[in-house]
């Protein structure tokens, strides 16, 4: 089992800045990639960035790209979420998702790889 709790969500003006963390306890050493996603009121649930753990690859959703980059720190079984250029429409609920298994490149973004999640924060972008 793995225990991810996610933190760093709040509020923040269009334009500004916020960084999510995402610790993860219990049997990590058998993580083979962490994720975010984000789900907004009355949609879906939509890919943002994930990370692999043997070579630190990392992948990004189209809305995201260039604005948002994900990191981990291995000492602290930390997966951090640093958000620029925020956006109204970034306003969500930002979910931390780890995988065990092995994940295809072009397969990070489909949540059904993930084996556990965290209980979410929440961003609420002000225009």
């Amino acid at each position: 089992q793995v225990q991810l709790v996610e933190s760093g969500g709040g509020l923040v003006q269009a334009g500004g800045s916020l960084r999510l963390s995402c610790a993860a306890s219990g049997r990590t050493f058998s993580t083979y990639a962490m994720g975010w996603f984000r789900q907004a009121p009355g949609k879906e649930r939509e890919f943002v960035a994930a990370i692999r753990w043997s070579d630190d690859s990392t992948y990004y959703g189209d809305s995201v790209k260039g604005r948002f980059t994900i990191s981990r720190e291995n000492a602290k079984n930390t997966v951090y979420l640093q958000m620029n250029s925020l956006k109204p429409e970034d306003t969500a609920i930002f979910y931390c998702a780890a995988s065990v298994r092995f994940i295809w490149p072009n397969s990070f973004s489909n949540a059904v790889k993930y084996d556990y999640w965290g209980q979410g924060t929440q961003v609420t972008v002000s225009s």
